[in-house]
């Protein structure tokens, strides 16, 4: 028990994280109801974009000032290729049977995957990425926040708080909430449906830039094959909570983090249940908790705030 605060530390830093990459499925869930399965890719190419621009500035550059550059380079590079998916690969079967997009998702996540790969200098190996440097903060005797950690605790609240405000204060967020009841209706009401769709892929990839800059600073490394599991962690995270909900996408990942950190830690001090812990069976844990919680609450922990569409 004594360790209990550090896993519960841990598990909100990487719930926090998996809750930013969630926010791009339910945004564009919500909208045009397509889960983009390219999304962890779009992931991985916020931190190589994140990684180039921090290449590109003047060495011993502080890394408090090149931070928020590392997060709108590696924001123009996700958003950019999001924006290009939707444009030529999403749109043009917007019309079709869910099936057809879906296929499409899947074959996008593995061309992107592999452009990185086979075109970006040394990707075939893991490329280093720049980290904190300093002494971890030390709360309590049994508490030690990693700076990583604390900048995700403190960014990601911050990044929901402003989307919060977006959607329901701004113009263009009651425009989304419209589209993503009735896309028909809103473009009888003089709204760019089309224009209202961009923009959520290019929320969702923003989001998920910011996460990649989190998770190069937390590993010291980024890998072209990352945002495959963390894009389906993310996915996990954003069905758990409630997909097509913002609020929800947050809370199941800090649900998923809190219960991957947990079971790593406790699951093997079980007795009888010694071969069944520790983060070998982290992602094992992590789906059985879906499956119940799905089997209890099919909507998700917050449910779904969007209408459901033929």
């Amino acid at each position: 028990m004594n360790e209990l605060p550090q896993q519960l530390a841990n598990g909100l830093a990487l719930g926090a994280l998996y809750g930013l990459i969630a926010i791009g499925y339910t945004m564009v869930y919500g909208i045009v109801q397509l889960i983009n399965f390219a999304h962890g890719e779009i992931f991985m190419i916020g931190g190589f974009g994140a990684l180039t621009t921090y290449i590109g500035l003047p060495s011993g550059i502080s890394l408090f000032v090149a931070i928020p550059l590392m997060i709108i380079g590696g924001a123009i590079a996700s958003v950019g290729v999001a924006v290009l998916a939707e444009r030529f690969a999403y749109r043009p079967l917007r019309g079709a049977p869910r099936l057809a997009p879906l296929i499409t998702a899947i074959g996008l996540s593995i061309v992107l995957q592999q452009l990185v790969w086979g075109w970006y200098p040394d990707a075939k190996k893991a490329r280093s990425f720049p980290e904190f440097t300093g002494e971890s903060f030390k709360i309590l005797d049994n508490l030690i926040i990693q700076r990583a950690d604390a900048f995700v605790l403190v960014l990601a609240p911050l990044c929901m708080l402003a989307l919060g405000l977006f959607v329901s204060k701004s113009r263009n967020g009651r425009a989304m909430q419209a589209t993503a009841q009735d896309p028909d209706t809103a473009k009888l009401m003089g709204i760019n449906t089309d224009r209202i769709i961009v923009m959520a892929f290019a929320i969702g990839a923003a989001f998920a830039a910011i996460a990649a800059v989190v998770y190069g600073l937390d590993k010291g490394q980024i890998q072209f094959e990352m945002g495959f599991i963390l894009g389906l962690k993310a996915f996990t995270a954003a069905v758990l909570g409630g997909i097509g909900n913002i609020y929800g996408a947050m809370v199941g990942g800090v649900v998923l983090g809190l219960a991957e950190a947990l079971s790593i830690a406790y699951i093997e001090e079980i007795p009888g249940m010694q071969q069944l812990g520790g983060g070998a069976w982290a992602n094992v844990w992590a789906f059985v908790l879906l499956i119940v919680v799905l089997l209890v609450r099919p909507q998700g922990l917050l449910g779904e705030r969007v209408a459901d569409r033929a």
